[in-house]
C-alpha cells in the first residue's frame, strides 16, 4: 500500500489564529489544504467564500482541495479556479449535468472531483468515470465538522475501488468526515488514497504528529 495523501480540513482550524494555523500546515507533511464551501441550501450550514480562499492561497503553500457543497456549482467553477483551486469537487446530488461540469473543471486546469453523500451508491458514477480524477466519499452527512464516522464507509470504499479497477480508472479515492487514527488504516486498506481530517488534526495536542501518524497509517505491521 502507498502512503495516503493527507488533506487537513480548514473548517476545524482556529480562525482567531488563522495565519499561524496555515503556517503549521506548511511545515507539516500534509499534501493538500481541504477547503469546504457551504451555501446553507444544499447543506444546512454556511461556510467559506472567496475572501477566505484568497487568504488561504496567500498563506498556504499546499495545493487547495476545494469541496463545493452548494447548489448549481457550475456557476462558480471559473471563480474557484482563478482563486487557486487545484482540485474542485462537486456533489453528484447537486449537478444536473455532471458530465458537462466535470469537463469544464478540467478545461479550467483543475483536477475534477465528484463527492458522494452517504446514501449515494458508487454505481452512480459508472457513466462519468472518464471525466473523474477524484471521488470524494462522504463518511458523514455533509454540513458540519466534528461528526462521527459512518462505519459502512469502509464497505463503500471497497466497492468503489473495485469499480475503478474494473474500469481501469486512475481516479483517486478521497474520504471526508470523522477520519482519525482509529479508522485510517482500514480506509487505506480498503482503497482510500486521500484522507481529509479536521478535528483529529487541528484539535490534536501535536497537529504535526497527528498528520504524520495519519500519513503512516498504511505502513505494514512489524512481525
Amino acid at each position: 500500500m502507498n502512503q495516503p495523501l493527507i488533506a487537513p480540513s480548514l473548517l476545524a482550524a482556529d480562525f482567531a489564529n488563522l495565519q499561524k494555523e496555515l503556517e503549521l500546515i506548511n511545515q507539516s507533511e500534509a499534501d493538500y489544504l481541504h477547503f469546504d464551501v457551504m451555501d446553507g441550501v444544499f447543506v444546512p450550514n454556511i461556510s467559506f467564500g472567496f475572501p477566505l480562499l484568497e487568504v488561504a492561497r496567500n498563506y498556504c503553500r499546499k495545493p487547495l482541495d476545494v469541496h463545493l457543497m452548494i447548489t448549481q456549482p457550475e456557476r462558480y467553477l471559473e471563480a474557484f479556479a482563478e482563486g487557486g483551486a487545484s482540485v474542485i469537487h462537486v456533489h453528484y446530488e447537486a449537478c444536473t449535468h455532471l458530465h458537462r461540469t466535470l469537463t469544464r473543471i478540467r478545461e479550467l486546469g483543475c483536477r475534477a472531483g465528484v463527492a458522494l453523500n452517504p446514501h449515494t451508491p458508487v454505481s452512480s458514477l459508472e457513466d462519468v468515470l472518464e471525466q473523474i480524477d477524484t471521488v470524494l466519499v462522504m463518511s458523514v452527512n455533509p454540513g458540519f465538522g466534528g461528526q462521527s464516522f459512518i462505519p459502512h464507509t469502509i464497505q463503500k470504499v471497497t466497492k468503489l475501488k473495485h469499480l475503478l479497477t474494473v474500469n481501469r480508472s486512475p481516479a483517486l479515492i478521497e474520504i471526508d468526515g470523522g477520519v482519525s487514527q482509529q479508522n485510517a488504516e482500514a480506509l487505506v486498506r480498503a482503497g482510500a488514497n486521500v484522507l481529509v481530517a479536521g478535528n483529529s488534526i487541528f484539535k490534536a495536542e501535536d497537529p504535526l504528529q497527528a498528520i504524520q501518524q495519519l500519513k503512516n497509517s498504511s505502513l505494514p505491521l512489524v512481525a
